[in-house]
């Protein structure tokens, strides 16, 4: 089914920001918060998020290139919600849309 590496990422993409985030990482990845008094620990932090999403693209499509393409969206858009330049709910349609063109990027590449 041509629909069927979508639907892995929307579930990696469910699983990803819900259980395995959980909330110290939520707040660890924001950069207008600070956990730990002095240091700067959201890049580590927002990276590692990024990495989880990017390998949940791989598994579900077997392609390097699109995880890291997930890789650099993830990040880029978690970052402006903290910023507060998005919300929440445009924060998640966007990761949704980069899904749907991962899935055309994949279909035009095995093609």
């Amino acid at each position: 089914m041509i629909l069927e590496p979508l639907l892995w990422m929307l579930i990696g993409h469910a699983l990803a920001d819900y259980p395995l985030q959980g909330d110290w990482l939520s707040r660890a990845k924001n950069h207008t918060l600070s956990l730990v008094p002095g240091e700067a620990i959201w890049p580590g932090a927002l990276m590692c998020h990024a990495a989880i999403h990017a390998g949940a693209v791989q598994l579900a499509t077997g392609s390097w290139v699109l995880a890291g393409a997930e890789f650099v969206a993830h990040a880029a858009i978690d970052h402006a919600k903290c910023a507060g330049r998005i919300s929440y709910n445009t924060d998640q349609l966007l990761h949704v849309l980069c899904k749907a063109v991962w899935l055309g990027l994949l279909n035009t590449l095995v093609t």
